[in-house]
């Protein structure tokens, strides 16, 4: 590709740990032009998912990757809820909600363990490298640097150990931790990692059950002492039980991680005093999972970034600590990507990634925190409540059935409040363009004609790179009369362009590879437009070059 620095590293980049986060980084940055590597110190690929829930805003950020059809495939996206009140039963359908803008309008239940086969799968079939029992053991003693003197970023020296004990290394020009709560790699970055653990913990079990639970429901118990989850989603049974209860003072599981087995007379009492109204027949497998909400005080500068659980660590409330390591991992593989194939380096490019998702997080962990309080709480405020609710169960079913209700939970749970508003690379031309979003916000899905055909926003968007909506009546020497995109051949595998015929005006917009707005103009003037690109290093900058 033009403008590609000559270096001595092994790849672009090496991704530490291949879960959903890393995997999901691994694929954003290979599909935007960076050479990559992954290693995780897990010997065996398949580990019993912790996670069991993708939200819309995940699954839209996806879509480009390729992978979205797969995971759906073994997903549930129709999941219809019963919520057991002591002998009280109410029922709530979480699929097909009333949200036009977006092409997932449902929670999607899915394991973990499917959405990484399905993001490993992808990589394979890339031939990026995923290489199982590598750990990642610190930096060589070269130091974290080795700038050579030039005008481009230096080079991080990873020591790295295989199973067998076996000394080895790699050099990249950056290095992406998404290696868990317990992150190695955090060490490096001089990140704080502040926050405390909660005074309760979760029980996960696998489960064969005597009882009339029906199987096609996901059956919640709302106790005085807390919350149970019954979906038959279990990978080694059944039934798949996540339950909470006062944490244990001196426990040998990592927070976060999947501690020792909880004993079965254990894991009978949790679902027995849940009300449930099932019995355990046979527990094939269980975890206790020591939890805490904690958030990095940096996710990293140039070359070392942290993302997913190695960043932020959250409750099991809303399904969100899958779901915003996803999100991180597609703000920062792009961005990754692009400054490894820049003809300079992308300092301001780089440094919003912290800053962007670092903010995010933030209002996550603050969502998350509330709701856990609510469900599993030991403080007394919260056992009362929950001690109330069955008296509100005859009012809860005319609730539920209010749709707009129940879509704006899920909406709610896809993050709408995160935005990119202040970010150094989202910016307003001159004049504005109205009728479209802020740069910094989510691009939202809506019918278009292009070319005379019907289209949506999301399916123009659905390849990697970035993409210029022209309205209508853009002048047709927008692109070609500016000389960078001349010298970087044009609009190519990672800059899309679309006239929108359903859309009068002269304007532009450029949507960013991962679905949010970036820039936007009144008038598509190719000065301010390709201003824009250099500044993400979608096109090269010239005076780079030479």
């Amino acid at each position: 590709m033009a403008g590609r620095q000559r270096t001595t590293a092994d790849t672009d980049l090496l991704v530490v740990g291949a879960g959903p986060a890393g995997l999901t980084t691994a694929l954003q940055a290979h599909a935007h032009g960076a050479t990559v590597r992954v290693v995780d110190r897990r010997e065996h690929r398949v580990r019993p998912s912790r996670a069991m829930m993708l939200h819309a805003r995940a699954l839209e950020g996806l879509r480009p990757l390729g992978v979205t059809d797969a995971l759906l495939d073994r997903a549930d996206t129709t999941p219809l809820a019963r919520i057991h009140f002591g002998r009280r039963v109410v029922e709530a359908r979480l699929g097909h909600a009333d949200l036009p803008d977006t092409a997932f309008p449902h929670l999607t239940l899915v394991r973990q363990a499917d959405v990484e086969d399905v993001l490993w799968q992808a990589l394979q079939a890339r031939g990026v490298p995923v290489d199982w029992g590598v750990e990642f053991c610190g930096l060589g003693p070269e130091g974290t640097l080795d700038t050579g003197g030039g005008p481009g970023p230096g080079l991080v020296h990873a020591e790295l150990r295989d199973a067998g004990g076996g000394a080895g290394g790699h050099t990249s020009r950056f290095l992406a931790g998404c290696d868990g709560q317990s992150s190695t790699v955090r060490g490096f970055t001089g990140a704080q990692w502040r926050g405390a653990p909660y005074r309760v913990e979760a029980v996960l079990a696998d489960l064969e059950l005597d009882g009339a639970l029906d199987p096609g429901l996901l059956h919640v118990a709302v106790g005085t002492g807390g919350l149970a989850f019954l979906f038959a989603l279990g990978e080694g049974a059944t039934w798949r039980m996540l339950a909470t209860r006062p944490a244990l003072r001196q426990s040998t599981a990592g927070f976060g991680q999947l501690g020792p087995p909880v004993p079965p007379d254990e894991v009978a009492r949790l679902l027995r005093e849940s009300g449930l109204g099932a019995a355990v027949r046979d527990v094939r497998w269980s975890a206790q999972v020591p939890l805490q909400h904690r958030l990095a005080s940096t996710f990293g500068n140039t070359p070392l970034f942290l993302a997913g659980d190695a960043a932020h660590a959250h409750s099991p409330a809303g399904g969100q600590g899958m779901n915003n390591g996803i999100l991180d991992a597609l703000n920062l593989g792009w961005k990754l990507g692009f400054a490894s194939t820049a003809g300079g380096p992308l300092p301001e490019l780089l440094a919003t990634y912290g800053h962007e998702r670092r903010l995010a997080a933030r209002r996550v962990l603050a969502l998350t925190h509330v709701i856990f309080f609510g469900e599993a709480s030991p403080h007394p405020v919260a056992r009362l409540a929950r001690s109330l609710l069955p008296v509100f169960a005859p009012v809860l079913p005319v609730l539920l059935r209010r749709q707009w209700l129940t879509s704006q939970g899920i909406r709610l749970l896809s993050q709408p409040f995160v935005r990119y508003r202040n970010s150094a690379i989202s910016l307003d031309g001159t004049p504005r363009a109205a009728g479209w979003p802020r740069p910094g916000e989510r691009l939202p899905d809506a019918p278009v004609t292009v070319g005379g055909r019907a289209a949506r926003l999301h399916e123009l968007t659905a390849v990697p790179g970035v993409h210029l909506l022209l309205e209508r009546d853009a002048g047709t020497g927008t692109l070609g009369e500016d000389p960078t995109l001349r010298a970087g051949a044009g609009p190519g595998p990672l800059l899309h362009v679309h006239r929108l015929d359903s859309h009068p005006g002269r304007g532009v917009v450029a949507v960013r590879p991962d679905g949010y707005v970036g820039f936007r103009c009144g008038e598509a003037g190719s000065a301010q437009v390709s201003a824009w690109l250099r500044l993400v290093g979608a096109v090269p900058d010239q005076s780079a070059l030479y």
